[in-house]
């Protein structure tokens, strides 16, 4: 899958998509990061992109010209329309679900804004989708970017180790994950849960979901309230809203 990055700052890509899982995808032609310089595409003598608004106010905007001939010419390159994505906080906010969808791209344009934003024309012109990564304001749209290439090339085939893998991952299924252990078997003083040093997989699978949901309920409840439960998920919850009820009781 294919990233062409519209930016101001084309140098900090790859930056720490070439580490790790991300930078094996990139070695292995799994993932393709391409950073296009707007600058590139002025037609200022002195390569400037963004001017002041209209109508007054602080800071600046950038121009739509720039941004249209560096978008057309990444069309051009790759000889066929891919979906733009324009990070903002008008946005829908980038989940799981969104995830799962862009991974179904072949490639995917992303801009990156700056200063005040982008004149709004060239907003309607090319852009398909706004998306933001959380209701806070950044400097611009290079580490949204970042997040975005990140999440979704995790859904890619042979990008993580195991497809179990990644489907493990908090949210894939709309749940949190469950806890993780590894040696030493006690480390100051608390001890691995027994039932996972039992070898009884079917059992262990049924701990670790009850624990997903108890995680769920107490860190992000409304995730599950928007999740359509199974019968048997709908039967841990019981369970795990049962020990909470006992624990409180119980003074624990």
């Amino acid at each position: 899958m294919y990233f062409d990055i519209l930016t101001l700052f084309p140098e900090i890509f790859p930056g720490p998509l070439g580490r790790s899982i991300t930078g094996r995808a990139i070695e292995n032609s799994l993932l393709e990061i391409n950073p296009v310089d707007i600058r590139d595409f002025s037609q200022d003598k002195h390569n400037r992109v963004d001017d002041t608004p209209y109508g007054g106010g602080a800071g600046m905007v950038m121009q739509p010209g720039p941004i249209e001939r560096a978008h057309s010419s990444v069309i051009e390159s790759r000889q066929q329309e891919s979906k733009t994505i324009f990070f903002s906080p008008q946005g829908q906010k980038l989940d799981q679900p969104k995830v799962k969808e862009l991974a179904e791209e072949p490639g995917l344009i992303l801009l990156c804004g700056h200063y005040e934003g982008i004149d709004e024309r060239i907003r309607q012109e090319i852009i398909d989708e706004e998306i933001s990564i959380g209701d806070y304001v950044l400097t611009g749209g290079e580490l949204p970017a970042m997040v975005l290439i990140d999440a979704v090339s995790r859904m890619l085939p042979g990008v993580v180790g195991t497809r179990e893998s990644a489907e493990e991952d908090s949210f894939y299924h709309g749940l949190l994950d469950y806890p993780h252990y590894t040696r030493p078997r006690e480390y100051k003083g608390k001890e691995v849960p027994e039932i996972l040093l039992s070898g009884h997989h079917a059992r262990i699978d049924r701990w670790r979901r009850k624990q997903s949901i108890k995680r769920t309920l107490l860190r992000r409840p409304d995730l599950l309230a928007e999740k359509d439960l199974t019968e048997e998920e709908k039967e841990l919850l019981r369970e795990v809203k049962a020990e909470i009820e006992d624990d409180i009781n119980n003074g624990r």
